[in-house]
């Protein structure tokens, strides 16, 4: 029979509705009504230069800001997450699908659909399954240098629409290239305006709103107007652009954008354009993942919530798959407008559902509105917003704190500037996965002693502490598996050899969470091999867990030592066995 609680829960679980609907009053309403209106705002000109940036059509950027957003709502679990276009996102899926050399506008927006809709599956799979850990093979520096140099690539590919020519390539040095080509063919007005939306926007972004506090305006009020910058950078230069018949000078507009709600649409399933977007669509769903869950947490935080990762899997696979089915592009949760949502007071995912309404009441009345938008306005508004995620200062943290992020952080960036956002993105996760393999493989050992007058144990290089003669303490600060099992065999019988009238080694396994059968061998060999040599081995302080599968073998049965459960067990049980008065102190080196 079947529990009812129980399928409640379940019910709950998978959509997250449930649980945050049954309290949602006027109050709750209100907020999300006032911040889904400021959202709406600002993701009119986001969705539609990101939509440019993705090479696709505008009106595909408004489309995968409507549906997206309600699926989110049913399905995340973050009171604040905007889901929608993003910077990084658009640039990947103009990388995905220029390898497919399609030409035919049609052909490239059902491909844009198709990937949207692999990663949407892709997503929700890892959600169901609760494959969520998948994310963490990408660390946050390697994260840090592909979104830096992803900017950087992002501003550069913008260029051409600042200067009015015609440019082309996916990394940076095709892109310097053919800028210098084409730059005698800059047009001067799309220059100029390009030139000015890009310092506009970026003094509305740091300078508008201090001025209009002083001005007496409330912070609030002054931080809406200093949101809704790129508007009235896109109803000032639509205006000029139209007034003065600008389309008749050479400067480019984003021209006819259909009117209506998006109609529904079908991904492609030819098995050779899945072949070539699947693992785009999976790069794209990681990285989209990893920002929108550390945006979600992060907001999450500050409000004392929490977030479900695996759920929010499900969410954002859910959004792409309705991106997909209304003709939109892969989408995930942003943090520009994430910030604006939580700041503008967005209470439940509801602002999110409110927020699509507001874009689809701009696809059925504001779109003819948009016809002579100059795309220099748009590209302005590319760059400026990705020009603050841009941090080279990762360098010099992972330069002073560690040498191996400092080496994946630069690969990272140094091959997604030069060879493309797939290789780039790719070979981080690689090299993050293979320096941790590298760090593993030779793990931490001390030989430690006792410091006087307790019973902790320290590493005798670093500290006075006493050791016991005939004793040769090691405590292990890794877990033992495949990668460094035989380094630690090596190690110990290295320093055995060292030794002169040894007769105990001690292993302590404080850090040791987890001894895999190659270890385990390396540890039965190692016994045996020490006891051939007439020293016996103990170990100290085994986790339970790992002590749990260390009982279904062998080992500690034909363990020549004893287990003791602290290592000052082990000290005062081998002080009774050594010789009367044989203490004697070890310096550490200094």
């Amino acid at each position: 029979m079947t529990n009812p609680r129980r399928s409640r829960d379940l019910l709950t679980r998978y959509l997250p509705i449930l649980a945050w609907a049954r309290s949602y009053d006027r109050d709750t309403a209100t907020s999300d009504l006032v911040a889904a209106v400021i959202v709406t705002i600002m993701l009119i000109p986001q969705s539609l230069a990101y939509a440019l940036l993705a090479g696709l059509p505008a009106e595909m950027g408004l489309y995968a800001s409507i549906l997206p957003l309600v699926a989110y709502a049913i399905f995340g679990t973050s009171r604040a997450l905007a889901v929608g276009p993003v910077a990084v996102v658009s640039l990947m899926t103009a990388a995905a699908i220029g390898q497919l050399g399609l030409t035919s506008p049609a052909e490239i927006a059902l491909a844009a659909v198709t990937l949207a809709f692999i990663s949407g599956v892709f997503l929700t799979l890892l959600g169901v399954l609760k494959l969520g850990f998948l994310a963490n093979f990408l660390s946050h520096p390697v994260i840090a240098g592909f979104i830096t140099a992803s900017g950087v690539l992002i501003a550069a590919s913008q260029l051409k629409h600042i200067f009015g020519i015609s440019a082309e390539g996916h990394t940076l040095l095709e892109l310097v290239l053919s800028l210098a080509e084409h730059i005698g063919q800059t047009n001067p007005i799309t220059l100029v305006i390009g030139v000015g939306a890009t310092a506009f926007l970026f003094w509305v972004r740091k300078g508008l709103k201090p001025l209009l506090v002083r001005a007496g305006v409330g912070p609030r009020l002054a931080d809406i107007f200093a949101k809704a910058g790129p508007v009235a950078a896109v109803v000032a230069t639509t205006l000029i652009a139209w007034g003065f018949g600008l389309d008749a000078r050479g400067v480019k507009l984003v021209g006819d954008i259909p009117m209506g709600l998006p109609p529904l649409s079908a991904p492609s399933f030819d098995l050779s354009m899945w072949s070539t977007l699947l693992l785009p669509a999976v790069l794209i769903s990681i990285i989209g993942f990893v920002e929108s869950v550390s945006v979600a947490q992060t907001l999450a935080a500050k409000r004392r919530q929490r977030i479900d990762p695996d759920q929010e899997l499900i969410g954002l696979g859910t959004s792409n798959i309705a991106s997909a089915i209304s003709g939109g592009f892969p989408v995930t949760g942003g943090f520009s407008r994430s910030v604006v949502n939580f700041d503008a007071g967005a209470a439940t995912p509801a602002a999110g559902a409110y927020t699509a309404v507001g874009i689809g009441i701009a696809t059925l009345v504001l779109t003819p509105l948009l016809f002579f938008l100059p795309k220099a306005t748009l590209a302005a508004t590319i760059i400026v917003a990705v020009l603050s995620l841009v941090d080279f200062s990762i360098l010099k943290k992972t330069w002073t704190y560690s040498m191996v992020d400092f080496i994946a952080v630069t690969a990272t960036i140094v091959l997604t500037l030069l060879v493309g956002v797939e290789m780039g993105v790719s070979a981080g996760v690689l090299l993050s996965i293979f320096l941790h393999l590298y760090k593993t493989s030779k793990p931490h050992v001390a030989e430690v002693g006792l410091v006087p007058g307790t019973q902790h144990f320290r590493n005798v290089k670093r500290h006075d502490v006493e050791t016991l003669p005939g004793v040769l303490t090691l405590r292990v600060d890794e877990s033992l598996y495949f990668v460094n099992a035989r380094f630690l065999e090596d190690y110990v019988l290295a320093r055995v050899s060292e030794c002169d009238n040894l007769s105990h080694v001690v292993l302590m396994f404080p850090a040791v969470n987890e001894v895999d059968m190659s270890a385990l061998e390396t540890l039965e060999e190692l016994n045996r091999r020490l006891g051939e040599q007439k020293i016996t081995l103990h170990l100290t302080e085994v986790k339970g867990p790992v002590m749990d599968r260390l009982k279904r073998s062998h080992f500690l049965h034909d363990l020549t030592g004893r287990v003791f459960l602290s290592q000052y067990d082990a000290w005062c049980a081998l002080k009774t066995a050594a010789p009367e008065g044989a203490d004697e102190k070890r310096v550490a080196a200094q």
